[in-house]
């Protein structure tokens, strides 16, 4: 019932900028915690960014801090990820996901997660 849906990905040069979305539908969504996640080739997933079910606390990876900023537009059902001055190193796939439990760096504490996003960074 829960469908999580990201769009924005694609290839861009270094120290360029994406931003990303994730559309949510068959949930409260002001009620849910969202946040971003990627997986590199041969690289575990790690935590990006995560946003409360108000949008007043984000956190961040420290590899993205700075750069990246996460928001959300309760009355879209929509979570962003704009991502600024682009590394190859950020060249993954993106997830978002949502969370009953507020912002939370941890992978298993979300319960819905969309199909994912490529983002491609070319040096």
């Amino acid at each position: 019932q829960v469908q999580l849906v990201e769009s924005g990905g694609g290839l861009v040069q270094a120290g360029g900028s994406l931003r990303l979305s994730c559309a949510a539908s068959g949930l409260t969504f002001s009620r849910a915690s969202m946040g971003w996640f990627r997986q590199a080739p041969g690289k575990e997933r790690e935590f990006v960014a995560t946003i409360s079910w108000s949008g007043g606390a984000t956190y961040y990876a420290d590899s993205v801090n700075g750069r990246f900023t996460i928001s959300r537009d309760n009355g879209k059902n929509t979570v962003y990820l704009q991502m600024n001055t682009l590394k190859p190193e950020d060249t993954a796939v993106y997830y978002c996901a949502a969370t009953p439990y507020g912002t939370t760096r941890v992978g298993s504490d979300y319960r819905y997660w969309g199909q994912g996003t490529q983002v491609t960074v070319s040096s």
